[in-house]
């Protein structure tokens, strides 16, 4: 790519500020976001269509009270009942909604929450994506740690007594190919009892080497179902390939891995129409892969660096407890995440009634776990954050916190024979 990576210089080229304002005013300059670029392995599935079909037909302001207080007398959620439960009619409701959500959660999921913590390992990245503070664009401080610095990273997130850890990366395979992926696994299985991955998409194949190396589950964020809305959003890379996307976690499952999470980033697009796309993704895969857990979470967008435009208010807390009450309701088994985007007073709210996983210790940039967790000095360069958090308590806090709310702290539940 002529633009590929912008580390050393303050300042795009002239040739790449021209081709930068072409994507942004031409739509006619970009690639097809629903044609596969070549490498692309193209699965057949039915699940995107049946996923789709429903958010297409989705009219939210058709519900009444009626519909939802049917919802609440139904012992078992239907489709139906949930967009019910998704729309403006029921925000009158959710008082309602949120017991309903905590005799969920308790009955499948007692009083535990579970922890995790983030490590980003590089932040290169080949895709512009307009609204996040990895995209190629932006000029930030890029970095990519070797295999020493990550170890150095896991030692101290483990020693801080952490056990489960999502290994992230921008989305790069020239600077962060599959391999130097999987040998980051091999490392984390040495530290932690559970490895998560939140990397760009790849095949099934390669998603069975990361699972050999190590890797329980994939995440990956959707970012909005609405493809129209998602081509004004995604200008250059391999992420601008929408099908190819949607479609990760089915060959995640066919390789092998144990779990897989899902996510729209709610503000992009209507986020009632993503909340429902994002839980039917999970619905019809759930019934193809009834052995394989998954999980949603439930972000809103951050501010990012070099841009001002992000207002992270675009969906408020009403709304967010609203989707995540759904999401609990319509969804009894799923994991739900509510990571450190959000405030400290939400999550300690909304553990207590939908949410079953929360993140802590998080830094979301590269090469300063030492510095936040010890509070020495971190040796060499680090590389910036992918956008701004809002919760950032340590490990012991969150843990501390948790406890203190009466609930269950929970490293890892695992046996391993």
């Amino acid at each position: 790519m002529e633009n590929q990576f912008f580390v050393d210089s303050e300042y795009l080229s002239p040739a790449a500020l021209a081709k930068k304002h072409r994507l942004e005013t031409d739509p006619s300059s970009r690639k097809n976001h629903m044609e596969y670029m070549p490498g692309m392995e193209q699965i057949e599935s039915d699940v995107c269509k049946n996923v789709m079909s429903q958010m297409e037909s989705y009219d939210y302001n058709r519900y009444t009270a009626r519909d939802v207080k049917t919802a609440f007398e139904h012992e078992t959620c239907t489709v139906e009942d949930f967009k019910a439960l998704l729309s403006p009619a029921a925000e009158p409701f959710l008082e309602q909604m949120a017991q309903r959500a905590r005799l969920e959660t308790s009955r499948h999921f007692g009083n535990t929450v579970y922890l995790f913590t983030p490590l980003y390992i590089a932040n290169y990245c080949e895709n512009y994506c307009v609204y996040c503070g990895f995209n190629c664009y932006n000029h930030i401080n890029r970095m990519k740690l070797n295999m020493e610095q990550i170890e150095h990273e896991m030692k101290v997130i483990a020693d801080s007594g952490m056990e489960e850890i999502l290994i992230l990366t921008g989305e790069s395979r020239s600077k962060s190919d599959v391999t130097y992926i999987g040998e980051a696994c091999k490392l984390a299985r040495k530290y932690f009892r559970m490895v998560g991955l939140e990397i760009y998409p790849v095949n099934t194949d390669e998603y069975h080497y990361l699972h050999e190396c190590g890797a329980d589950y994939v995440t990956v964020f959707q970012e909005t179902y609405d493809t129209d809305k998602y081509e004004t959003l995604h200008l250059l890379g391999h992420k601008r390939v929408w099908p190819y996307r949607f479609d990760a976690q089915e060959r995640a499952l066919r390789a092998g891995m144990r779990g897989v999470a899902f996510s729209a980033l709610l503000g992009l697009s209507d986020f009632r129409k993503d909340a429902l796309a994002s839980a039917l993704h999970v619905y019809y895969l759930q019934r193809k892969y009834p052995q394989a857990e998954m999980s949603l979470s439930c972000p809103r967008l951050r501010p990012i660096i070099n841009n001002d435009k992000i207002n992270p208010l675009d969906v408020g807390e009403k709304q967010l407890c609203q989707v995540l009450c759904a999401y609990r309701i319509f969804l009894p088994y799923v994991g739900i995440t509510v990571s450190s985007r959000e405030s400290a007073d939400f999550r300690n709210g909304i553990v207590k009634i939908a949410a079953t996983k929360v993140s802590a210790g998080v830094s979301t940039g590269i090469g300063d776990h030492e510095s936040k967790y010890t509070g020495k000095e971190a040796d060499g360069d680090q590389g910036d954050e992918q956008f701004e958090i809002s919760d950032s308590r340590s490990f012991a806090d969150m843990y501390r916190d948790i406890a203190d709310e009466g609930l269950q702290p929970v490293l890892n539940d695992y046996i391993y024979v």
